[in-house]
């Protein structure tokens, strides 16, 4: 496969699709369980508070990875991606009822670069606080 979005057809400034993803107990058990990540912080509200969470978190790589589909959807080809990186600034907090909580993630083209690549800034929110920050991929461009 390669990227469906031509190099010609983007400029700094182009913006991606708003994605939302509702992240629940349960998604964070079925988490763990494909990533092999069963820290208690994630699934086990008593511990979380124990060690001065506000409740249980999801999984860092898990807030990564949705924001990445952010790029990924974009582009029509995770195998465009070329760079991908983040900083954790907040953790996604993620209450035991019916609602969890929600990621929103938007993105931009920052900048063109040489080899019909693009680098993506993304912006991460959960509960009105930005869970990630400095969020940036290098794409290659068909």
């Amino acid at each position: 496969m390669a990227a469906k979005i031509a190099y010609e057809d983007v400029e700094v400034g182009t913006e991606l699709p708003m994605r939302t993803f509702p992240v629940t107990r349960a998604t964070l058990v079925r988490y763990a369980g494909a990533s092999g990540d069963f820290n208690p912080i994630h699934w086990n509200e008593k511990f979380a508070r124990e060690v001065g969470l506000p409740d249980v978190i999801a999984h860092g790589m898990f807030t990564m990875a949705e924001a990445a589909r952010v790029v990924t959807d974009w582009a029509g080809d995770p195998g465009a991606v070329v760079e991908y990186g983040v900083r954790f600034t907040k953790p996604v907090v993620v209450p035991d009822d019916d609602q969890g909580a929600v990621i929103e993630v938007g993105g931009k083209v920052a900048a063109k670069l040489d080899g019909n690549r693009v680098r993506v800034d993304l912006t991460a929110v959960s509960a009105g606080q930005k869970v990630l920050g400095m969020s940036r991929a290098v794409v290659r461009l068909s």
